[in-house]
């Protein structure tokens, strides 16, 4: 039997997040093994109500994040889809913790639907994360039938003071095909196409401007690397610097702007809105950098290391130090002397750089390929299914 899977989630192509890119790239390799509709909420007021993407029918809940009356409506809109959709759906599959999970979880013990949790975010997702949220949070987050998490940190998170012991862990995972290593014609021809400087080498942090990605860190540490190049150097910056989203710090952009004018770079610093053409950023450089304070599993850090390119990570227990092994397929820094210095050895030996690209490729192939996920997603389906059906 194919399962019938309704996949909620926080945004869905064409809005942009990594849950969101995660949920669409796994509902396309499983088509056809799964059957799959999708509830999510979308900021972009603009956007259908009801759409077919990839052959998915995709719902979506409209709302202004800083308005309750907004979220009341959302919320109202959420329990008539579900109760519309449940004769058609087997299970329920919500991505991350938020407002929506407390009368979701009503609505699925309602109607006697299974509920499987995919815990995304560090510091959002997470048992005390969500016992700050209230009691009726902390019940929502305990009753899923199975728990999936995306990193080591998160799963032993869960273990400790989660939903159940019933939780496994199904890391991201990454189209090794479309993200891939570019030769140095295709790198400089990307180059072109998307108006970045040809001339020097080439640095690319990839995520929201906010607190905990630090990209004026990446930013202050590039500086001072530019500074004692004879060869330009350009960082860019691909991310939402403006935005509703509640982590993001719109001070940021204009301080790194600034800061960048004042040591005479400001044609070198590259501000880039997200863009579903991601793949060609990475394409394009030299060095990825991940100055992150906070992560669980990384996608932008999966999708460099599939570029085959040398990456530079701060170190955080049980997310980066699972994907990245120090001086083997990458660097990990403890502090900000390091990560700059990480940065200036992986530009001075492009030999050395080369082959942590290579092996960054290779355990990502090896490791964290979308099929292996993909796969993964199914067994968990089947696991709750046939739980249920006893």
């Amino acid at each position: 039997m194919i399962p019938r899977v309704l996949l909620v989630t926080g945004a869905y192509y064409p809005e942009i997040s990594s849950a969101a890119r995660q949920c669409r790239d796994v509902a396309r390799q499983l088509a056809g093994r799964v059957q799959f509709e999708v509830l999510a909420t979308a900021v972009d007021r603009s956007l259908p109500m009801v759409e077919t993407v990839d052959g998915v029918t995709v719902h979506r809940l409209p709302i202004e994040v800083d308005s309750a009356r907004s979220r009341v409506i959302a919320g109202l809109r959420l329990a008539a889809i579900v109760a519309r959709v449940k004769r058609r759906v087997d299970l329920v599959h919500v991505h991350g913790f938020s407002t929506k999970n407390v009368p979701l979880t009503i609505l699925t013990k309602t109607f006697r639907m299974p509920l499987i949790l995919t815990l995304h975010t560090a510091g959002q997702d997470d048992p005390a994360s969500v016992k700050r949220r209230g009691g009726l949070a902390s019940w929502a987050y305990r009753q899923a039938d199975l728990v999936t998490t995306v990193s080591r940190q998160l799963s032993n998170d869960s273990a400790d003071g989660g939903p159940a012991a019933n939780v496994i862990e199904i890391p991201n995972g990454v189209d090794t095909v479309r993200f891939r290593p570019a030769t140095g014609d295709e790198r400089l021809a990307l180059r072109r196409r998307l108006g970045l400087p040809i001339e020097g080498s080439q640095i690319l942090f990839v995520g929201f401007f906010s607190r905990d990605k630090r990209p004026d860190l990446l930013c202050d540490a590039w500086i001072r690397l530019a500074g004692r190049s004879a060869d330009p150097i350009s960082l860019v910056c691909v991310g939402a610097a403006e935005s509703k989203y509640f982590e993001v710090d719109p001070g940021l952009a204009e301080r790194m702007r600034r800061s960048a004018r004042d040591a005479g770079l400001e044609d070198r610093l590259i501000l880039v809105e997200p863009t579903h053409a991601i793949d060609d950023y990475f394409r394009s450089t030299d060095i990825f950098a991940l100055p992150s304070a906070r992560e669980a599993m990384p996608m932008a850090l999966l999708e460099a290391m599939a570029c085959g390119l040398p990456c530079v990570a701060y170190r955080l227990s049980g997310s980066t130090d699972v994907l990245v092994e120090d001086g083997v397929n990458g660097i990990l820094a403890s502090d900000s002397a390091q990560f700059g210095a990480a940065l200036e050895s992986l530009l001075r030996d492009r030999i050395r750089a080369e082959a942590f690209g290579a092996r960054a490729r290779k355990t990502v192939v090896e490791r964290y390929s979308l099929d292996r996920t993909a796969d993964r997603w199914l067994e968990a389906y089947r696991r709750v299914l046939s739980e249920r059906s006893r």
